[in-house]
């Protein structure tokens, strides 16, 4: 049987192994707890909720556009320039199944066989697998905890080449909850200019930072970099919204046409009720999302503090988003019991076996010295799980 180099080219998720044994375990009547999280752990807003229901009522349950609905378009539109102080016009936006499409859309719009897309890493997984399905090819530029986990314009100029299409910017990041400074961000844009290349900026977590206010979106930069942005973002993380699938782009006009017209031959639009429930949500009141990123900024603190107390291993305080880097290298080559940690995989898989903690392996984002946590669980989790993994390094031996 034929399978095409495109379908088989794309690598399985290294993450899968250890969350299949935590889920598995959990339907055990083990106690798990699991710091893999890539959502909030807040439900939707009760008023959010209420417009889907009115939605229902409405009887919106026919197909809209393939872009979207005019009027959710607008919403987005809307809080772009009230947010970010960019002017889009409706045409511009195109609504799709969550971010990570929105992602996918955009990928498979500039890049033809060939053309290489630059990745800061430690990278979220997603980010290359996308780039292979576009046959793109993903350039990873290493970044350094001293400098924040964030791309310096200097690193990012030498890794270009004649066949760079363009660059993959989050801001704030995942996995490492990195925030780049606007400075920072003028650097790049500077750069990326200068080559004439594409930027996709990720902005899903611009509602969770926590010490300085939103971050700024290099598409406000300057003209010549708004023509030359690709905006993604979406609802799921700031209205904690992530099984409502409603993500989106905002880009130049040409762009937006192309992904409208693609997006419509590949899913057509996105859910209609989800779509009313969305706007409802752009235009309404902020507390919610003030308040879950008041509890994880709390949450925040507290873990990092419980990790850096721990001997061995450490993390920086993470600017936004909800998630820790934690460094493990200096773990390397111990044993608890007879297992042999000698990576980011082993360590996790050892540690959910012989203490019920789940956390996400750094291999899986590009460097394998690193795992994961995210703090989009309870104090309570957090307290206990952190207990449970010093034990586990204070019973690694040589």
């Amino acid at each position: 049987m034929h399978l095409s180099r495109r379908s088989t080219s794309v690598a399985p998720s290294m993450t899968l192994e250890i969350d299949s044994k935590a889920k598995a375990m959990k339907a055990d009547g083990h106690d798990v707890i699991g710091f893999g999280a890539g959502e909030p752990d807040f439900p939707t807003a009760s008023w959010i909720k209420d417009a889907a229901r009115r939605a229902l009522d409405l009887d919106m349950t026919r197909y809209t556009p393939a872009a979207g609905t005019e009027d959710l378009r607008k919403a987005i539109c809307d809080k772009l320039q009230s947010d970010n102080q960019l002017s889009y016009s409706p045409a511009q936006i195109v609504v799709s199944n969550g971010a990570k499409h929105a992602l996918y859309n955009a990928f498979m719009a500039i890049l033809d066989p060939g053309d290489e897309v630059i990745i800061p890493a430690p990278y979220w997984v997603s980010y290359p697998e996308m780039v292979r399905l576009a046959d793109g090819v993903p350039v990873f530029v290493q970044t350094r905890e001293e400098e924040g986990f964030n791309m310096t314009a200097e690193a990012f100029e030498k890794a270009i080449t004649p066949k760079t299409r363009a660059l993959v910017l989050t801001n704030p990041g995942n996995p490492c909850g990195n925030l780049y400074r606007d400075e920072e961000i003028k650097a790049l844009c500077r750069v990326a200019l200068a080559h004439d290349l594409w930027i996709v900026s990720d902005e899903i977590y611009e509602e969770l930072v926590y010490d300085t206010g939103r971050p700024m979106s290099i598409a406000a930069v300057s003209p010549e970099a708004y023509e030359h942005t690709i905006i993604i973002n979406g609802l799921s993380k700031s209205h904690a919204m992530t099984g409502w699938r409603i993500g989106y782009s905002a880009s130049p006009r040409e762009v937006a046409k192309v992904i409208s017209a693609m997006q419509s031959h590949c899913t057509s639009n996105p859910n209609s009720i989800a779509q009313f429930a969305a706007a409802e949500a752009l235009r309404g009141p902020k507390e919610d999302t003030a308040l879950m990123r008041q509890e994880f900024k709390r949450r925040r603190n507290e873990m990092v503090r419980l990790i850096n107390e721990i001997p061995g291993v450490h993390c920086m305080m993470p600017g936004g988003a909800f998630y820790c880097m934690m460094y493990i290298g200096d773990l390397f080559g111990k044993k608890h019991g007879d297992a042999q940690i000698d990576g980011s995989m082993a360590l996790c898989n050892r540690l959910l076996e012989a203490k019920k903690v789940a956390m996400v392996p750094g291999i899986a984002f590009g460097d394998d010295r690193w795992v994961r946590l995210s703090y989009a669980t309870s104090m309570a989790n957090i307290t206990e799980g952190l207990h449970r993994f010093a034990e586990f390094v204070g019973e690694l031996h040589d």
